[in-house]
């Protein structure tokens, strides 16, 4: 009970640290950011954190960097939260709303995998958070995980079956494995071989752009 009751309050802190600085950027002088289109939120766990990394090697910050230079003037909001699970991610969806998002990239449920925790938890978790990203007219773009194979094979096909399953039922935008090219790779990841370096997120990056670039199609607001 009190190992929950901190990860509630260490999301409740990194999201009131993110409305904060949306606050004082509003507050500031008119800036290329302020003058996006729309908002990328990337949701996940410390993938999408960008544990071990500096903030600007993690894969939103290069994401952004890499919409401006083709010329979609959108902002990329990096809400990851390391340690998350799916059902983190579901407890803290209305919140991630508080960031007023046209498009969330949502990436999670490794985490769950690595628990050993039921794949129908997680399928259930992911399915509600999408339905909740929808009924607010979010455009999703779901990003598929695999699990290690010392799982046993039962366990890694129901996992790997989530998230083409969700994004079939949702009509969404699919990247199909979000650590392809990278996982397994030793100079591609730091030396937990979990997490990438900056050059893993480089080629993480170039793998969602072309997804990101349809959900702004998607979302009806290109121009």
């Amino acid at each position: 009970m009190k190992s929950l009751m901190l990860r509630q309050l260490s999301h409740i802190f990194v999201l009131c640290c993110l409305l904060f600085s949306s606050i004082m950027q509003s507050n500031a002088a008119p800036s290329s950011e302020q003058r996006s289109k729309g908002t990328i939120v990337a949701v996940g766990d410390s993938l999408t954190a960008g544990l071990g990394v500096n903030e600007e090697e993690a894969y939103p910050a290069q994401l952004e960097k890499k919409l401006w230079a083709a010329g979609y003037d959108w902002k990329v909001v990096n809400a990851g939260i390391s340690g998350e699970t799916s059902s983190g991610t579901l407890s803290r969806i209305n919140w991630v709303m508080k960031l007023k998002p046209d498009i969330v990239i949502l990436e999670t449920g490794a985490n769950d995998g690595l628990r050993g925790i039921d794949p129908r938890v997680t399928r259930k978790n992911i399915d509600e958070s999408i339905r909740v990203l929808k009924q607010q007219n979010v455009t999703v773009v779901l990003v598929g995980m695999r699990m290690v194979r010392n799982l046993g094979r039962e366990f890694t096909q129901g996992f790997a079956d989530i998230y083409p399953a969700m994004a079939k039922k949702h009509n969404l935008l699919l990247v199909p494995f979000f650590l392809q090219g990278v996982a397994g790779d030793p100079s591609l990841n730091q030396p937990d071989g979990i997490h990438p370096t900056a050059e893993g997120y480089r080629i993480i990056t170039k793998s969602i752009y072309p997804f990101a670039r349809k959900a702004i199609d998607r979302s009806g607001k290109r121009l």
